[in-house]
């Protein structure tokens, strides 16, 4: 059966938690604080995030489990500690959950959830084994929740900006995590770069979307859709990526791509609160 730790183990709660808070922010950062006036609406947007996220998860790690068994046997399936039934029933739930809230706030949220979730879903189902245009998918999904919180506000041209932003760091990520992977990527058949032209290719490529996230992130300072707060936090994952960039070319291990895959997310959250002290100090 498993026991709750197990459960949520299996939904990665800080992945599921950035993206029920990119979601506000995105709110926050194209509405400002008038967006905070209806926490209800709020409250169901994070709901809507955070589930759908977990239920990407744990459909992701159902559809891994031989992957895992070889590339991460500690984890909740292959460990035997949730069976593969019992994820799929928790996929179900999360998947539910999420997308009744996105229609408690409107139609239109309801359509941009539904998308997300539909992506999260082909992803674990056949676009993984496509490699980087699998990494593209799971990217774009990372993005949607500011377009989301742009709906919330009304303004959605304005976090276009944002998306953009977490969408090229996240590739970066991607396509360093199928370094980390490659051995039981390549097992199952998962065309990644890495399994393709090797880790140093992936490492090229990596690193460029990295460095992509670099520039992009000076994009919403000179179109001045935020104040200077937002910049020392920028500055902090700015230069944790440039390092990233560096070190992954020069150490394309598959030790050292695990340590820099864990890193871009702790620097993406960084970002998440230099946008968010961006948009109220303005």
């Amino acid at each position: 059966m498993g026991n709750l730790s197990d459960y949520i183990e299996i939904i990665r709660p800080i992945n599921s938690v950035m993206v029920g808070v990119a979601i506000l922010v995105g709110a926050i950062i194209t509405g400002g604080l008038r967006v905070l006036d209806n926490e209800l609406v709020l409250l169901y947007s994070f709901v809507t995030g955070f589930t759908l996220t977990g239920a990407s998860m744990a459909v992701n790690d159902y559809y891994d489990r031989v992957i895992d068994a070889v590339n991460e046997p500690h984890r909740p399936i292959p460990s035997g500690r949730v069976s593969p039934k019992n994820a799929l029933l928790l996929t179900v739930i999360l998947s539910i959950f999420g997308l009744a809230t996105s229609l408690l706030v409107s139609f239109a949220a309801f359509g941009i959830a539904f998308v997300a979730w539909s992506l999260m879903m082909i992803y674990s189902m056949w676009g993984k084994k496509t490699g980087f245009f699998g990494n593209l998918m799971v990217s774009i999904c990372i993005s949607l929740p500011f377009l989301y919180g742009g709906l919330l506000s009304g303004r959605v041209s304005t976090s276009v900006s944002f998306s953009l932003l977490a969408l090229l760091s996240n590739a970066g990520r991607e396509i360093t995590k199928g370094i980390v992977d490659v051995q039981g990527d390549e097992a199952s058949g998962i065309n990644t770069i890495a399994v393709v032209y090797g880790a140093n290719r992936a490492a090229d490529v990596a690193s460029f979307f990295f460095l992509a996230a670099v520039f992009a992130s000076g994009v919403p300072v000179y179109l001045n859709l935020v104040s200077l707060w937002y910049v020392p936090f920028v500055l902090i994952t700015d230069l944790g990526l440039i390092i990233s960039a560096y070190q992954i070319i020069q150490d394309p291990s598959r030790d050292n791509s695990r340590r820099i895959k864990n890193r871009v997310l702790y620097l993406m959250m960084i970002g998440l609160i230099g946008f968010t002290a961006g948009s109220l100090i303005i």
